[in-house]
């Protein structure tokens, strides 16, 4: 399988991959790294990482003067794509994609081979992470079990190019979580690509999660355009859960009254809005704890209450235990597993 990336302003691909199609889980992990400035003009930022049918490419890019991005895939590949920045144009052959970049967006796509076309406005900070997996490594890791998506299954069994859902759509905590620790990730050799496989797994488990919550039966009686709203109302939650807004303050915010956000919510996304705040403030919680430092008080107020018993209270229904106990648990686990790394 060959990768290329090539700019408009440049006469060499910035970037050019080539690796095997088979699973091997004895090959070694490969980094790069690449690097172009021009003061004040240009910027790109590139860290690649391959081992035999996967390929991870986080890149930052930003211009002074507009360009176009041609990709290129030359194999059957499956594409776990997270997109973190607005307004580039997008033109992919033999997929049906959405004419513009989201911010905060991902969506897994099947490709017999893949060809886009992206024009990249200037002064836009352009991030996104891409993981390229060859068919034999996505078999892999999803063991062929089908039925977690069938449609798109019997796609890459027929070689017939697309979407595992019709549209991009937001990411989750976990999601943004995961990218952090795959981003952020230290290790080396043999344990690092342990680490990034493992990764990758838990970054699939939520994207199918979350890809296959947004088809629920209900959703078929929401129009298209209410749709959207109630996917903005979940994006405005999960920027800021600590200081959400009311739900009369998120129904004018989105242009939809309050009835049809309470039902389309809890339609379209399995959960009310008000569980929903919950659920994304005791998983901040739950990151924010990770740190010896903080203060259980200090994690209340970080996760928008005001009032620590009531913090508290939510806590240990969520999770089952008091935020006390769950800090010495954590760097009971936290010590075990550091003196593990180190005896490895």
């Amino acid at each position: 399988m060959k990768i290329t990336s090539q700019l408009s302003a440049h006469e060499k691909p910035i970037i050019s991959i080539q690796i095997s199609d088979y699973y091997d889980p004895k090959s070694s992990l490969t980094e790069e790294n690449i690097l172009i400035q021009k003061k004040g003009s240009e910027e790109i930022k590139s860290h690649i990482l391959t081992t035999d049918g996967m390929v991870l490419i986080d890149t930052q890019m930003y211009f002074s003067k507009p360009q176009t991005e041609v990709f290129e895939i030359n194999d059957e590949c499956v594409v776990m794509d997270f997109i973190s920045c607005n307004n580039v144009e997008t033109q992919i052959d033999q997929l049906e994609s959405e004419k513009f970049t989201k911010e905060n967006t991902h969506n897994i796509f099947y490709a017999t081979k893949y060809k886009a076309t992206f024009k990249i406005p200037a002064f836009e900070q352009i991030n996104y992470l891409s993981i390229i997996l060859s068919k034999a490594f996505y078999y892999n890791i999803i063991n062929e079990d089908w039925e977690l998506h069938e449609k798109f299954s019997k796609n890459i069994l027929l070689k017939k190019s697309g979407y595992l859902t019709s549209r991009y759509i937001p990411f989750s905590p976990a999601i943004q979580w995961i990218i952090s620790e795959i981003k952020n990730c230290r290790r080396q050799g043999a344990l690092k690509k342990m680490y990034i496989e493992t990764k990758i797994r838990e970054l699939l488990i939520h994207q199918l999660e979350t890809l296959i919550n947004q088809q629920p039966h209900q959703k078929d009686l929401i129009i298209e355009d209410d749709y959207c709203k109630l996917l903005e109302a979940k994006e405005i939650l999960e920027k800021d859960c600590a200081h959400a807004p009311t739900l009369p303050e998120l129904s004018r915010i989105i242009s939809l009254n309050e009835f049809k956000l309470k039902k389309g919510f809890k339609a379209c996304f399995g959960t009310t809005v008000k569980s929903y705040i919950i659920k994304l403030r005791m998983e901040r919680a739950k990151e924010l704890f990770q740190n010896k430092a903080i203060t259980v008080s200090e994690a209340a107020y970080k996760c928008g209450y005001k009032d620590v018993s009531h913090f508290s209270a939510a806590f240990k229904n969520f999770y089952g235990c008091s935020p006390q106990k769950f800090k010495i648990n954590w760097d009971v686990i936290q010590f075990w597993i550091t003196g593990l790394l180190l005896l490895a």
